[in-house]
Order: structure tokens, then sequence, then C-alpha cells
């Protein structure tokens, strides 16, 4: 298998295991990627992923050897979004929208569809040593898995239609200067960091977390007001049913300067 799952509490920790290719994600491969966060969804008990790949790869993108010898006729038709928004795509889960966090903790190169996996999280750790870039272009392979439609959103179209057509490698230094990423930690440290926020996240009121992430989700290429609008549907059911109970505790003097747990202790 090319992917396993790591469960610590609430927080589960997808891990890319294929080192001999730097991560390179096969058909097997994503469609384990795919049924990995589909399960992460469905299961109650979690509530926040990390990403990872094991062995000093983040992902080098699909597997070149394998598109070799695809049939473009019949084994691109199966992975046409129009039919399916839940399937699988090339590299597995990025047709997914999840309601719950993802983090991407990136050592090494994340690359053509190793950054589309990437930037489909919800917000990225990269090594200073580690490194994005459409590696695909000199290969003549697009981008298709997201990576046109997710990069502008985050750095701007000027800033993505320069990455996007050069295929240059981008620092996580970059990175983090252009919006790319948030954080960047030394050589080896991705995954713990990642997973250190993934536990903070996790701590909070989930109703109130997968709220706010659907609201931030939904409010492109809306208007000011229809923004708004949709950001009161989202919530206001969350504030019923967490936060004025959530408000009662700090009246009565719990989580105030971190002293108190922020949710009730599960029995």
């Amino acid at each position: 298998m090319g992917v396993r799952t790591e469960k610590s509490a609430a927080v589960w920790t997808v891990i890319v295991s294929r080192p001999e290719a730097r991560n390179a994600v096969d058909p097997d491969t994503a469609r384990e990627l795919h049924e990995a966060f589909a399960e992460f969804e469905d299961d109650p008990t979690a509530s926040v992923a990390v990403l990872w790949g094991e062995g000093g790869s983040f992902c080098s993108g699909f597997d070149l050897k394998v598109a070799a010898g695809l049939d473009a006729a019949t084994s691109l038709s199966e992975l046409d979004p129009h039919g399916n928004e839940e399937a699988p795509g090339p590299m597995g889960p990025t047709r997914l929208e999840l309601s719950k966090p993802v983090v991407a903790a990136v050592s090494g190169p994340a690359v053509a569809g190793g950054m589309e996996l990437a930037l489909w999280c919800d917000f990225r750790v990269m090594e200073e040593d580690s490194y994005m870039g459409v590696f695909c272009r000199r290969w003549g392979i697009p981008l298709i898995d997201g990576g046109t439609v997710r990069l502008p959103r985050l750095v701007g179209d000027g800033r993505a239609r320069e990455i996007i057509l050069t295929g240059r490698e981008v620092s996580a230094q970059e990175c983090l200067s252009i919006g790319l990423c948030e954080f960047v930690v030394e050589p080896g440290q991705a995954r713990e960091r990642a997973e250190e926020l993934a536990h903070e996240i996790a701590a909070f009121p989930q109703q109130c977390v997968r709220s706010d992430l659907a609201s931030t989700k939904r409010q492109a290429g809306l208007s000011v007001r229809q923004a708004l609008v949709q950001e009161w549907d989202t919530s206001i059911h969350v504030m019923a049913a967490e936060g004025i109970e959530g408000a009662g505790r700090f009246r009565d003097g719990a989580g105030r300067h971190g002293s108190a747990p922020l949710i009730p202790p599960i029995d």
C-alpha cells in the first residue's frame, strides 16, 4: 500500500509512502488517498487531518512512468470530473470538498500534481529546504487537479500565471512571502509542526470550526453583501448549538487567559 493513516485522538495523519518514487502518485495511490480522506470526513471522531509524504518528499506529482502508458481516449475519460464530483481525481482527493480542515506538511518537493495536493489543503507548513513548482511544464502535462483554480486564489492572478507558465522552482521562503504557505520550519519538522497545529484546531468546538471554514470557502466570487448573507446562513445555527453555551462557560470563568479548557472534557 502506498498510503496509510496514523491517528492521534481527533487528528489523523495521512501518509503517502512511495519513497522509491519520491512519493509520486500512481492510480492505486490516488484511490487510497481518496478513500483515506473520505473515511476521515465520515468518521465522527476525526476533526483535523495532516497530509505528509514519508521519506523526505511530499509528492513529486503523478507517476510519469504510469502516465506514459495511458490511453488518452479511455484512461483519461475515466477521470472526467463532469460526471461525479466525489470521484477521485488523478491525484486522489483533490475534487473532494471536505467540511473538516486539512493541513499539508511539506518536506522536499511538492511539485506538479504534488503541488496541487498541497494547494487542496487548507494551509501549508513547509520545511526550509522544501519547494513547489509546476515541473510538469517541461513534459507538456497540464494541471488537471485544481492547480489553475486554487493557485490564483491564493497568490493572485499575475503571480500564479508566472509560476504556472515558467514551471520554475518556488522556494519555501518565497512561498511564505507570497502566501503560498503559512509556516516555514527547520528541515524534518514539518509533520511535527503541522500535527501541533492540528491538535490546537481540534481542541476548539468543532461545529464552529467547520462553519467558519465553510464560509471562507464559499465566499469566493460573491459580492460582499452576498458573502455576508452566506456567512449568516452558515453560522447562525452554530451560535445556537455551541456559541451561547460557550459564552455561558466564559461568563462562569472557564477558558480565560488560556487558564482552563476551551471545551468541556469528554467523559
